[in-house]
């Protein structure tokens, strides 16, 4: 895979604050370079979004990823919405058309569909039962998700305010984070950060739950394999870790820009490789062994 910069090569990126960190480059342009794609795609700090809006716009750039803290403030921005992120009130995309020569901003949130994507490998999601833990952007995205695929959700989290008002939108029953510990279900989705580095020995559940559920993903992916997805494998369950609805909302990212069907294998190496992991080691020969 050979990338050449040229007066040609179509701009692509992620704008945030910070960006520094972000994984999306290495999937991105991985990606570009195997189909011959003549782009590039790269991290844009911004302090300034309208006015960071304005540039992307104004130096031709054809798409970008959106993270913390834009996807709710972007969204008085765009001239298009997507149905699915209007309801989830977030947006994680941007596609920047070209319409009688005049720019226009369509945001899309493909972060359900990673989230879909990830966990439709494993388990079908029509009439599942999921307990999802955390009210955050993340868990609101995942939620929307699932029940658009026709999952009942039942939502867990610390904070009494942020659940009750998450589960009001989604139309579901709210616990108590402690709470967890007496439901069950098909799914368990940890959409929170605990168990994250540096504090690692955390899990939002204890493990005496984990043999009630078929499935079990944890969104977090540092470490790769937290202690909630450790204790979930031991006892009996399939397993997901955070890089995979990484992965696949950067897959349907990249499609919605190129039009072109992703190399997902390829864009999956480059993420692990990116995490200090390969596809062989103890992370990727859990999800291989349960695919």
């Amino acid at each position: 895979m050979v990338m050449t910069i040229n007066g040609r090569t179509a701009l692509y990126g992620i704008i945030g604050n910070p960006v520094s960190h972000s994984l999306s480059p290495a999937m991105h342009n991985a990606a570009f370079a195997e189909l011959g794609e003549n782009s590039v795609y790269l991290p844009f700090p911004l302090l300034d979004l309208e006015a960071g809006i304005v540039g992307l716009k104004a130096i031709g750039v054809k798409g970008v990823s959106v993270t913390i803290p834009y996807k709710e403030a972007v969204i008085p921005l765009l001239d298009e919405i997507e149905d699915v992120a209007r309801q989830i009130g977030a947006v994680n995309t941007l596609v920047i058309k070209d319409v009688d020569g005049k720019k226009r901003l369509c945001g899309s949130n493909t972060d359900w569909l990673g989230a879909n994507r990830a966990l439709s490998e494993k388990v079908s999601l029509r009439g599942a039962q999921v307990v999802l833990l955390g009210a955050g952007g993340s868990a609101r995205a995942i939620g929307f998700g699932l029940q658009k695929e026709g999952a009942q959700v039942v939502l867990c989290s610390r904070t009494e305010s942020r659940g009750l008002v998450l589960a009001a939108d989604l139309g579901c029953l709210w616990h108590p984070l402690d709470d967890a510990e007496s439901l069950h279900g098909d799914i368990l989705v940890n959409a929170t950060s605990v168990g994250m580095q540096p504090e690692i020995q955390l899990s939002p559940v204890s493990k005496a739950i984990l043999s009630r559920f078929q499935v079990v993903m944890d969104i977090v992916y540092a470490p790769l394999v937290t202690r909630l997805l450790s204790e979930a494998r031991a006892a009996g369950c399939q397993v997901i870790n955070g890089l995979e609805m990484l992965l696949y909302q950067g897959v349907a990212q990249f499609e919605l820009w190129t039009g072109k069907t992703a190399p997902v294998e390829l864009m999956r190496q480059k993420l692990y490789q990116a995490t200090g992991n390969t596809l062989t080691n103890a992370g990727k020969s859990m999800w291989k062994e349960e695919r």
